[in-house]
């Protein structure tokens, strides 16, 4: 995976952009709804990289359980520094995991983020969460 190649794939999702914070040597992509009314959404962020292809890695949210199974199956994949470790791994992007497998990541990273904005917010973005079960109440 290369510079442009995540650069794509993290400016593909609805309502996502590149910010830099932390200054132009560090692009954060985040998501952030329409803005209705003159109302600002806080922007949230999915993805964090140097985007140094000497060092070449991606910060990416993750659900706990499948952070650790990943850290254990793949030594590319470790808590992501500077960032909460339960909630986030450092992915190298050396070559060593396939380019789907960290598209899937930044989707669920992506995801993860979104699932967490208002109903409002995900409509706005054409985001639908995945269908629960439900009990039909008429069946007997």
């Amino acid at each position: 995976m290369d510079v442009p190649s995540l650069r794509e794939i993290c400016l593909s999702f609805p309502g996502a952009f590149e910010d830099f914070p932390f200054g132009p040597e560090t692009s954060v992509f985040k998501v952030r709804s329409a803005v209705a009314g003159g109302a600002r959404h806080e922007a949230k962020m999915f993805a964090l990289s140097a985007m140094n292809p000497d060092d070449w890695s991606v910060s990416l949210k993750c659900e706990p359980a499948l952070a650790e199974q990943l850290r254990a199956a793949h030594p590319e994949i470790t808590g992501a520094w500077h960032m909460n470790k339960t909630h986030w791994n450092g992915v190298r992007l050396d070559g060593g995991l396939p380019d789907d497998m960290i598209r899937d990541m930044v989707e669920d990273s992506y995801d993860l983020v979104v699932a967490m904005l208002s109903r409002k917010q995900q409509e706005q973005l054409g985001w639908a969460r995945l269908a629960s079960p439900r009990r039909d109440s008429s069946a007997g």
